[in-house]
């Protein structure tokens, strides 16, 4: 995620090799620089090396802090005095997009309490990106949930244990770290999303910033894999957080600036001025082309499935479920989708799951002989299961926020007015509940009820810095809220993160 190979060779790297990896050869013309989570198992390993070392001189970095009592185990191997440098390099979790990180961690909770191993990963995940943005913050933690409590007084140990690292330059508002639980807005990854980053991990998956496009029909070898980082890849830096109809016409024009651009086959290389000009141009123009096929494919893909999965007539009924409150309009759009052939088992569960957690406590709900037509359609009772398992993990009883009735009366005029605008995009009405959230943290109107501080000091002015946590992932959807969050209100910095990113099918 952070370097490219290319970018590695550059730096003069010209080997990559697992620590855990058998039969590697001995090369002692070569030094090792060793990248390493401080685990059981790689301090093993790496002890395991230092005693019959492969390489001249090795350069230890750890991406998080490593006990005394391991370095020392390091030191006893280390008998050919071949350790040139151990460091700390906090970097113990994935940086997805400049305001946003993952820990690649599926399934942190057991039911509503915490995994013991996902617990301690959580908490070196969320120290180490403090200690790398040099942040000692105060904590904030949603009270409804008890993984949200435990999260927050075990990143507070490690505060208190490690105070000489976390002993930085006072600022005058101190950073705010406000942990979350997913379980609070169980509606935002159900929904199919319209901007482009969001909408390729919807249908196609991001890992990492590679997509697999392997299943595309008629798929040439060197597109089977694509990288999407916006490190490297202007257009998709700017494109990620537009719509789809604009990522259409702004691919319209990088092929035609392409095109332009284009060596002319019959280009005169008379001189040896042409030949040079030629030469110099040609990676230019290779990184380019290179651009272009993969986004054309990419959106080429991505329009494909639209179509095929009938994604716009799915997407408009779900936002409908998200965002208005008319139940029988709503029951009579799912039940209508419900028995479309062209809508897949996984857009017609998602309909129902959405439909169960809007409507779960609702008079005359339709919930049952939905229940039944999804068992019709798919002949199996998987995504019946799936349902009732939603709104076990986010419906009215766990959530400590109101997900779908703005509190007063300025909220609903605020709704209303909007809707008489004329909606700019029936796609894209949904905000997160991790909008309002923000919104309220940033103008100093959180409640202490629902979000108590960790310790008895609460924060007197307005945040400036903040890191918002979501227990149980967040979503690109999010992400895209943080970064207009960003955009306007200068000052402020936010930076997202979650145990994983997810989609639907995550």
């Amino acid at each position: 995620v952070v370097y490219t190979q290319s970018e590695i060779l550059q730096r003069e790297v010209y080997l990559f090799e697992r620590l855990d990896s058998p039969n590697r050869e001995p090369m002692k013309h070569l030094k090792a620089i060793c990248f390493l989570r401080p685990t059981k198992e790689n301090v093993e390993l790496l002890v395991q090396e230092l005693r019959r070392p492969k390489y001249s001189v090795y350069f230890i970095y750890f991406s998080n802090v490593i006990s005394k009592s391991d370095v020392k185990a390091l030191a006893e191997a280390d008998e050919q005095e071949v350790v040139a440098e151990v460091q700390e390099f906090y970097g113990d979790y994935i940086a997805v997009n400049p305001h946003v990180f993952s820990l690649n961690l599926l399934g942190g909770c057991r039911g509503r309490s915490w995994d013991p191993a996902q617990l301690t990963r959580t908490t070196q995940g969320l120290t180490a990106l403090l200690l790398s943005l040099k942040k000692c913050p105060m904590i904030r933690y949603q009270l409804s949930s008890e993984p949200a409590k435990r999260l927050a007084e075990c990143v507070k140990q490690v505060i208190t244990k490690e105070y000489e690292l976390f002993d930085f330059r006072r600022t005058e508002v101190p950073p705010l770290l406000l942990i979350l639980d997913r379980s609070d807005d169980a509606i935002t990854p159900l929904l199919n999303q319209w901007t482009y980053q969001a909408m390729v991990h919807e249908l196609l998956g991001i890992n990492n910033n590679r997509i697999d496009l392997s299943r595309v029909p008629g798929i040439s070898k060197d597109l089977r894999e694509v990288v999407l980082s916006a490190e490297n890849d202007e257009f998709y830096a700017n494109n990620m957080y537009l719509n789809f109809a604009e990522i259409g016409t702004n691919i319209k024009n990088l092929m035609e600036d392409f095109q332009r651009r284009k060596p002319k086959e019959q280009q005169k290389l008379e001189s040896i001025a042409d030949m040079k000009a030629f030469v110099e141009n040609y990676p230019q123009f290779k990184k380019m082309s290179g651009t272009v096929s993969k986004h054309v494919t990419v959106v080429g893909e991505l329009s494909r499935l639209v179509a095929e999965r009938n994604l716009l007539e799915v997407s408009e009924v779900e936002q409908e479920l998200a965002c208005q409150s008319d139940h029988s309009s709503a029951l009579q759009s799912v039940r209508r989708l419900l028995q479309s052939p062209r809508v897949s088992e996984l857009d017609a569960a998602r309909l129902v799951m959405l439909y169960a957690l809007r409507y779960e406590r609702h008079s005359s709900s339709g919930l049952p002989a939905l229940l039944e037509e999804l068992r019709s359609r798919g002949g199996t009772d998987r995504y019946r299961k799936l349902v009732s398992a939603v709104v076990e993990y986010g419906g009215k009883r766990v959530r400590g926020s109101d997900l779908f009735s703005p509190k007063d009366a300025v909220a609903i005029t605020k709704q209303f007015l909007k809707g008489l605008k004329g909606i700019e995009n029936v796609y894209t009405q949904h905000q997160p509940l991790l909008q309002e959230t923000l919104d309220q943290l940033i103008k100093g109107k959180l409640k202490d009820s629902q979000y108590p501080y960790l310790g008895p000091n609460t924060l007197r002015d307005r945040p400036q810095d903040i890191i918002v946590f979501l227990i149980g992932g967040a979503t690109y959807e999010e992400a895209l809220a943080v970064f207009n969050l960003n955009r306007s209100n200068p000052g402020v910095r936010i930076v997202l993160g979650g145990t994983t990113i997810h989609n639907t099918r995550r």
